[in-house]
């Protein structure tokens, strides 16, 4: 496939590119999103359906929508039905639901299943059942039939076998049972890579965004000679070469300390932003095969790195047609982490000033926010981009943006108005903060879309949290401090005032795209780390414990409004669960409130120390102890209990290290880990003709011998007591215990180490009460 021939690269290519997908669902309104390559009008209707989902009922909802047009061959929309007040879905159905298109210069009209196939792609199954059609089901009106699925961090060329097709697994096993269907997904951050990008995924994102755009951008960069270029197109930076680019002309992170090949392909234009997402989410766009490494790579060494990134994306490829499939059928909701945008984003205030500071830097980071609020912010809140609201205003600014092929700077100023990005100071050239308490938070245009939001039904709530965009970065200390990962305003817009809204719900979930707690040893680190000022390196402060008195904050909030909160978490490439036990002296120190984080993470990033984590290894050396806290609310902060300091601290330790009043504790609280049960296969897991590769297939069977002899891929040391460290997707449900509480489980799904491969899981159990025994 030769994207630079243009219209012979579309004639081959089916109406839809990506999709459908599944989004935002209500009992009143449905939304689906579907990117095209000629304008349309896409109407939607959504069916009742009888006898277990297998016969279409009578039509319940309709809606239709016109794409916007991001390019030449890209026009995207999310389609949301409209409700007359007649017709309401409900719990424990099965819905089915199709789209129709017309498209608008010929009014030609294709189906649903016309318009995902092509000459190349002749047969496409989005569906569990004979009618073709895709379904879902609302979530159900008990809390233990509820089942959520999460997973974050997914890298088409990372390490190990992509996790996301196990969902479609999991659906096709249950499709017509709406009780034990999975009811929702949530992605939860790194749903693309902007840096760390393989050199041939960015060879395909680039050839392939300027074909569907139509025009090159020309990316900004800063004169420090007056015979340097002020700008570059994409093709003018090729996969490799982008370090100095994006070091010092866009001030990105990522590739300090000696880590220049993490951004040696990292994505700049608009074209390859959105040309990610549908080679993540699509099997459609992706060339059939792609040249060698040394037809591409000045050396050897690139040569061979080349052509082992294809082989792990084309593994990748082969699985896609399951995700496509999966998240039709499923609503999908998503929130964005740093590699979203770059590694680092908005990390601290020095990142801010270095990178937002800089044209390139500038432009880079309003491609990548421009591509998240169409190819996902839309679906997730339809209701900003409506008739009149700033999503709408935003999409049209897109248009106008594209129609002049990047020329039109009053569409530009448009696009950074609506995505956020802060105001940039005329005279320094730097962006502007505004102060929110005792921090700095990033000035942005009141008509930005917020990218939070809530999704409720009447067995739960899921509360998803911008930690990103609403930083805090302290006003009294240098720009490289951690920062609050809310800010004080964003305490009450994101966290009060959701919580305040409904006072009693079975069960309510945080999405916190960053870990609350994580490993000790993470810690030291970040600590160290900290003392050297080398925060870039190791994410510091993107954990919520690094800063104190945010995370006491968080906690206080929480259980002023609940008693039972359930974090959903990722970034962190394990896997695992963590009880915390709270108490305040309201209660007098009687244990009342609970929270479990319940992390999930990589979907396709596992690395070779996650691989070491997930063994019995890491519980012999380091295992995991009980930790606790004291804390105080006037003002939030909260300070560990070491062994040194076990049953006091001291007012001048208290003074001296964390600048806390010497005042009696207002709560405190502890936390343990959750151990990991024996893994078992699951039920839909031991054959697998789907998962490999021709090629990897033959290599696999070629090694077999071998695998005896590899004790470390041995079931038994494989079982660890911690964390899962393999790429892995988690499935959330819940469970009635005896004595009337509800009990929490996380099942890991992940593909075993040992021969032959097998998909497993690994199950988390922990009760949603307060650890009494922990006090004791």
């Amino acid at each position: 496939m030769n994207y630079q021939s243009g219209d012979e690269f579309l004639q081959d290519m089916p109406l839809i590119l990506a999709g459908p997908i599944l989004q935002h669902i209500d009992p009143e309104s449905v939304t689906v999103w579907v990117a095209l390559k000629v304008p349309s009008q896409v109407e939607l209707k959504v069916y009742d359906t009888t006898n277990d989902g297998t016969v279409l009922g009578h039509s319940l909802l309709e809606g239709r929508r016109s794409t916007v047009a991001l390019g030449k061959s890209l026009h995207v929309v999310a389609v949301t039905t409209q409700s007359t007040g007649r017709q309401c879905l409900e719990s424990d159905r099965i819905y089915a639901y199709d789209l129709q298109f017309t498209e608008q210069t010929s009014q030609t009209q294709q189906t649903l299943q016309q318009a995902l196939q092509s000459n190349h792609f002749p047969t496409v199954n989005i569906s569990y059942f004979a009618h073709q059609k895709p379904t879902f089901v609302l979530p159900p009106s008990l809390v233990e039939d509820l089942r959520i699925v999460h997973g974050s961090c997914r890298k088409p060329h990372g390490h190990g076998f992509d996790a996301l097709p196990v969902l479609d697994c999991l659906i096709e096993d249950t499709a017509n049972q709406p009780r034990k269907r999975p009811h929702q997904l949530f992605l939860t951050g790194d749903q693309i890579y902007g840096d760390d990008v393989a050199e041939p995924l960015l060879w395909v994102s680039t050839m392939l965004g300027d074909a569907l755009l139509g025009w090159e951008e020309r990316l900004p960069v800063t004169q420090r000679q007056p015979t340097d270029v002020p700008d570059y197109t994409p093709k003018q930076l090729p996969p490799g070469h982008r370090a100095d680019v994006a070091t010092y002309q866009a001030g990105f992170t990522a590739g300090l300390h000696n880590k220049a090949d993490k951004v040696a392909s990292h994505l700049l234009s608009l074209g390859e932003y959105y040309a990610s997402y549908l080679l993540v989410w699509s099997p459609v766009c992706w060339p059939v095969t792609f040249p060698r490494g040394k037809e591409r790579m000045d050396t050897r060494k690139a040569s061979r790195r080349w052509d082992r990134q294809v082989r792990d994306m084309q593994q990748f490829i082969h699985t896609l047609w399951k995700v496509r499939r999966a998240i039709a059928n499923i609503p999908m909701y998503s929130i964005f982490d740093d590699h979203d945008v770059s590694d680092d984003w908005n990390l601290n205030q020095a990142w801010c000033l270095r990178v937002l500071g800089k044209p390139l830097g500038q432009r880079t980071v309003q491609n990548a926010l421009l591509a998240y609020a169409v190819f996902q912010g839309w679906g997730n809140t339809p209701k900003q981009f409506a008739a009149g609201q700033s999503g709408e205003k935003l999409l049209a600014a897109a248009q106008d943006w594209s129609a002049s092929q990047g020329t039109d700077t009053t569409a530009e100023h448009a696009i950074a108005r609506y995505v956020g990005m802060p105001t940039i100071n005329p005279h320094t050239k730097l962006p502007e903060f505004i102060q929110d308490g005792p921090v700095f938070v990033l000035k942005r245009h009141p008509e930005a879309l917020t990218w939070h939001y809530t999704v409720r039904s009447h067995c739960h709530e899921v509360i998803v949290l911008d930690t990103r965009t609403w930083r805090g970065y302290p006003a009294d200390q240098k720009t490289t401090a951690p920062p609050m990962l809310l800010s004080p305003q964003a305490f009450e817009r994101q966290l009060s005032l959701p919580l305040q809204q409904i006072s009693e719900i079975p069960a309510t979930f945080l999405i916190a795209p960053t870990n609350l707690f994580g490993l000790k040893v993470i810690d030291w680190i970040h600590h160290w780390e900290l003392r050297r000022d080398k925060v870039f390196a190791t994410d510091v402060g993107d954990a919520w414990n690094i800063h104190s008195e945010a995370l006491a904050q968080f906690l206080i909030t929480l259980f002023e409004q609940r008693q039972q909160v359930i974090v959903l978490s990722g970034d962190i490439h394990y896997s695992s669960v963590i009880r915390l036990s709270y108490a305040d002296a309201s209660s007098n120190f009687q244990a009342k409130s609970v929270l479990v984080q319940l992390t999930a993470s990589a979907l396709k990033n596992e690395e070779p120390i996650t691989r070491i984590l997930h063994t019995r290894l890491k519980d012999w050396l380091l295992p995991e102890k009980v930790r606790r806290w004291i804390g105080w609310s006037h003002p939030p902060n909260m300070v560990e209990k070491t062994a040194r300091h076990s049953h006091d601290i001291s007012a001048k330790h208290l003074v001296a290290v964390h600048s806390q009043p010497p005042t009696k504790p207002d709560w405190n609280c502890a936390l343990e880990w959750i151990p990991r049960q024996k893994t078992y296969v699951s039920y839909f897991g031991a054959n697998l003709p789907w998962l490999r590769t021709p090629r990897q297939k033959a290599k696999n069977d070629k090694w077999r011998w071998l695998q005896r002899l590899m004790f470390w891929k041995s079931p038994w040391f494989q079982d660890g007591r911690e964390v899962v460290g393999f790429n892995n997707l988690a499935l959330v449900q819940f469970e009635l215990t005896p004595s009337n509480s509800y009990k929490v489980i996380q099942d890991l799904y992940w593909f075993s180490s040992w021969y032959p491969t097998q998909i497993v899981y690994s199950r988390y159990e922990s009760e949603l009460v307060p650890n009494q025994s922990l006090w004791k």
